[in-house]
């Protein structure tokens, strides 16, 4: 028993990473992929051309970009990332149009968008069309962003905002609703419990890179790093290089 104590002990300080290391996992948070015009928060904009700079370096570094389905490749991939875009813009179809110009066979670039279910349609956002296009592509996971954007901390119809949205986005891709991404970032223990109800995981706007850590609630409590409009390539590669 001492010599496999030993031995273990060994291998802990000569080979530590299998035994301790975790992936630091950084979920990026984008909005509209567009060039700002003077409408809404400049900050909340990324330009087309720096959202490919982006993707390019992540393709060329070895990055494997992850959507919520395939969530446990975490402990499976090198550099695991999460691109997501809140909102459901519809210049987000940029995004799309990208994607297909840096793919390779060995790069297949994916992304999150949260949709607002009551939102779908309007003139500045996605329609069913395009979210169904989007799902059946292969390349984009639609979830929810709940069903009017409300502070789900003042709010107590849980019924519409959560499983409301989670039943219609369904209805429209054909495909499973299982991330939340709360409104402004704001929740409680409430909202958690809430959450649990229909959804595997809940994204906050906490800022920083997912370490995982096996903590209570940890999957409804995912932090996210914010990429702006002022955002340089410098600043993106120190932002997902987190290990």
């Amino acid at each position: 028993m001492k010599k496999t104590l030993f031995l273990l002990t060994c291998l802990f300080f000569v080979f530590p990473f299998p035994f301790c290391a975790q992936h630091q996992v950084p979920i990026l948070i984008y909005h509209s992929i567009g060039e700002f015009t003077g409408q809404g928060s400049k900050e909340l904009f990324v330009t087309p051309e720096n959202f490919e700079k982006q993707m390019v370096y992540l393709r060329d570094h070895g990055f494997t970009l992850l959507t919520f389905e395939n969530w446990d490749r975490i402990h499976e991939v090198d550099k695991p990332i999460f691109i997501t875009l809140d909102d459901g813009y519809k210049n987000n179809l940029r995004t799309a149009a990208i994607f297909d110009k840096i793919r390779t066979e060995q790069f297949n670039p994916k992304a999150t968008i949260f949709v607002i279910s009551d939102f779908i349609g309007l003139s500045n956002r996605l329609s069913a069309y395009e979210i169904r296009n989007l799902a059946n592509s292969g390349s984009f996971s639609i979830q929810s962003h709940t069903a009017t954007h409300p502070d789900l901390t003042k709010t107590t119809n849980f019924e519409k905002e959560l499983k409301g949205a989670k039943d219609r986005i369904q209805k429209m891709t054909g495909k499973p609703v299982i991330a939340l991404a709360y409104p402004y970032g704001s929740f409680n223990n409430q909202i958690i419990n809430e959450t649990k109800k229909y959804y595997k995981y809940g994204l906050t706007t906490t800022p920083g890179p997912y370490l995982p850590k096996g903590g209570k609630n940890e999957l409804y409590l995912l932090p996210r790093i914010y990429i702006k409009y002022s955002t340089t390539l410098d600043e993106f590669i120190k932002l997902v290089e987190t290990r």
